[in-house]
């Protein structure tokens, strides 16, 4: 990526399984909508399942999954997707052509630098990819997080 001029930026990596349960209790039992025009301006949050979206067990909780996009090593800033990061729409499929040509092409790239290197993607986000061969396809892991720990 380097060569290319571009540098890896990630939003999201590993999770683990209990912030998915809290994650699935907002999308099903939560009436606050605050975030609905910045993520899901279209869709009702029942329906981020259904779609793809937020699954009940996440790929992030086998630490396999990472979301990421790609920044510009020049200006350090993001390369324009065509969406923002955890926008659930049509718009954030990585196949979606109603954007401009190099949108797509920026989705193109960061999708076959992912694939090239041992990554799938989904249909349903530009961002979102799983690791082909995962070490443990059937785990979802409960470790913690956090800032303490990682001072250790």
């Amino acid at each position: 990526m380097n060569v290319k001029g571009y540098r890896l930026k990630v939003f999201d990596a590993y999770r683990p399984a209990t912030a998915v349960k809290h994650f699935v209790l907002w999308g099903i039992e939560d009436l606050d909508q605050r975030m609905k025009p910045f993520f899901y301006p279209d869709l009702e949050k029942q329906a981020l399942f259904k779609l793809g979206y937020i699954a009940s067990k996440s790929s992030h909780s086998r630490g396999s999954t990472v979301d990421l996009t790609l920044l510009d090593m020049d200006t350090g800033k993001e390369v324009d997707m065509g969406s923002p990061f955890d926008y659930f729409s049509e718009v954030s499929h990585p196949d979606y052509r109603e954007i401009t040509d190099e949108q797509y092409e920026n989705r193109m790239l960061l999708q076959s630098v992912m694939v090239k290197h041992g990554f799938e993607p989904i249909d349903c986000e530009w961002w979102h990819f799983t690791l082909k061969n995962e070490p443990y396809p059937s785990t979802y892991f409960e470790f913690p997080v956090t800032a303490e720990l990682l001072k250790r």
